[in-house]
């Protein structure tokens, strides 16, 4: 990466400090998050990291721009999950399992209930993307997990009838 001005928004990877994200770049300096040593000034001659994901400095910086790149951090290292609205129609509401064996008790679950569990699915799924992504695995490994994952949301499409916002539906392959 010699003379090679990385962007806000590269990833790197830093042997003390381990993965972090640039926020910020000066004449002499980049400004490095890093998400358990907070940000840290290293200079722009430092070469004993790994860059992760480079971002070309001519990209232009916009809130949108920022705003992603932030989204994408926080997905990547975090296991905050976002908040997800449940149908209007399913609030309140019960689940039923009735096995075919009438002699057997039926099982109900508070639709909230399931609906939470569902997300949380969705929501380990995209970080497993994430840590997929930025391992050190070649791109042709990668590109064979990514794709399971796909067919694994493909699966879940079932369920998009609980979810309030078609933005928040799961979304398989393209046929």
């Amino acid at each position: 990466m010699e003379n090679t001005i990385l962007g806000v928004g590269s990833r790197v990877r830093h042997p003390a400090y381990g993965d972090g994200v640039i926020v910020g770049v000066t004449n002499v300096a980049y400004q490095v998050c890093f998400i358990q040593y907070g940000i840290k000034p290293l200079g722009r001659d430092y070469k004993s990291w790994e860059v992760v994901d480079a971002v070309s400095v001519d990209q232009e910086l916009t809130y949108n721009n920022l705003e992603k790149s932030l989204i994408k951090i926080l997905r990547t290292w975090s296991d905050i999950s976002e908040p997800v609205d449940l149908g209007d129609k399913w609030e309140g509401g019960k689940m039923i399992l009735q096995a075919y064996d009438t002699s057997l008790k039926s099982k109900e679950i508070p639709i909230e209930v399931f609906f939470h569990k569902i997300v949380m699915v969705r929501d380990r799924l995209r970080v497993m993307e994430q840590r997929v992504n930025s391992s050190n695995l070649t791109d042709e490994e990668k590109v064979n997990i990514q794709q399971y994952i796909t067919r694994i949301y493909g699966s879940l499409t079932t369920f998009n009838v609980l979810f309030k916002y078609k933005e928040d539906h799961f979304k398989g392959e393209k046929t």
